[in-house]
């Protein structure tokens, strides 16, 4: 968890600076997102968001995506979001000791605005949009990802229920990989 955490603030060989577990962990988040990235599910929902969104279409399919994810929790979660989210914060914050700048700002942000559990709100999203929007290097209309996501939600939604099974059924076989 710590090093799925961590790893987008972890380049190239850095990784070698963690215990074992931690680099598994990192080495899975890369998986997720070259799984994600390639996926032709995701590319279809980041084609719907183009033209809102241009090159950041990614990032707002992202967003989108965890925001289904959070909405229908229950049914890939035995333990109530709340409650797994305050589970989540807890254990990151008894391995801050190994956060980098990045990911120590990460998550206070994280924490202090609950971004795992907003998710679950289009004000969540929308707020998480617009703080992304803020730090673009380009005009990206992330702010205004509502109406976008009126317009394309149920389409995106069914793509994502779609997509999800295959997520968890890689993930679950390069678990395996990594840990054989």
């Amino acid at each position: 968890m710590v090093g799925n955490f961590i790893a987008d603030t972890v380049k190239g060989k850095a990784l070698e600076n963690y215990d074992a577990d931690i680099q598994k962990g990192i080495l899975l988040h890369r998986f997720i997102d070259s799984f994600t990235d390639s996926h032709e599910i995701t590319l279809q929902s980041r084609e719907r968001l183009y033209g809102h969104f241009g090159k950041y279409a990614a990032v707002v399919q992202d967003v989108f995506y965890d925001h289904f994810l959070a909405m229908n929790w229950s049914q890939y979660h035995k333990v109530d979001l709340d409650e797994y989210t305050r589970f989540i914060y807890l254990t990151l914050d008894d391995y801050r000791s190994v956060f980098n700048e990045r990911a120590e700002r990460t998550f206070h942000f994280m924490q202090m605005q609950n971004w795992l559990g907003s998710y679950a709100t289009r004000e969540g999203i929308d707020r998480a949009l617009s703080g992304l929007s803020k730090r673009a290097s380009f005009p990206s209309n992330m702010d205004e990802s509502l109406p976008a996501l009126e317009e394309h939600g149920d389409d995106i939604s069914t793509d994502f229920e779609v997509f999800f099974p295959d997520l968890i059924f890689a993930t679950q076989a390069k678990l395996a990989e990594i840990n054989s």
